[in-house]
């Protein structure tokens, strides 16, 4: 994003102007970026400006982020619908470790 804007420098308030001054980029020139970004990476699945946005997120609560961030993040007024872009990886939820399986062990001993 840096390279970007200091190559473009745009003059209007806006990060990505469209092609006429004082007009946004489109949804539809949003769209045609990604998937031509997407070929050129050998990507063959079917991408869109909400694949990313569930990739952002996805990835950001497996890398720790707690629900109410990422809902900040997303700019949603609810949990709920936060709670509909993410999906945790099989791997993740293979990490998971349950309470009962701690007993007995240094990590489980009470504290105090």
């Amino acid at each position: 994003m840096r390279a970007y804007w200091k190559a473009a420098r745009p003059q209007q308030p806006c990060l990505f102007p469209g092609r006429e001054p004082g007009k946004l980029i489109t949804r539809v020139a949003i769209h045609k970026a990604i998937r031509k970004a997407a070929q050129k990476a050998g990507i063959n699945k079917r991408i869109s400006p909400h694949t990313l946005r569930h990739a952002f997120a996805t990835h950001l609560l497996e890398s720790g982020t707690d629900l109410r961030t990422l809902q900040l993040l997303l700019g949603h007024a609810s949990l709920r619908s936060t709670a509909a872009y993410l999906h945790v990886s099989t791997a993740r939820l293979q990490e998971v470790r349950s309470p009962l399986d701690v007993l007995g062990t240094p990590q489980g001993r009470p504290r105090g």
